[in-house]
């Protein structure tokens, strides 16, 4: 099952929105702002991506520059930051039960197709 993690109010999300849409395929749109992600599910993302938990978060949020910039944070830590401060989570990201990547710009989608 695909998955896209998806903040309506974010331009970039919106992009990979409409570029899965493009192609015709089934997916779940999940708007992890209204419920946030658990931690489990951050760690499934970080195992399908292949990335540091570094990767998934946004360094251009207040809550970055209070609780993590300068700090030597455990993976822990940071995910359950991420779980607290949602928007702290990079978007969109999209899943498969196998893959999963950081779609920006959305066209990266296709790699993991």
């Amino acid at each position: 099952m695909i998955k896209i993690y998806h903040n309506p109010r974010c331009r970039k999300s919106r992009a990979g929105l409409v570029f899965l849409n493009t192609k015709n395929i089934d997916f779940e749109t999940v708007e992890y702002m209204k419920k946030s992600l658990s931690a489990s599910e951050i760690l499934s993302i970080l195992k399908k991506s292949g990335s540091k938990i570094e990767d998934l978060i946004r360094k251009k949020e207040d809550e970055y520059n209070t609780f993590i910039k300068g700090k030597q944070l455990t993976e822990n830590e940071l995910i359950d930051l991420i779980v607290s401060f949602p928007n702290l989570l990079q978007r969109p990201i999209v899943t498969t039960d196998t893959k999963a990547v950081i779609a920006d710009p959305p066209e990266l989608i296709n790699n993991i197709l």
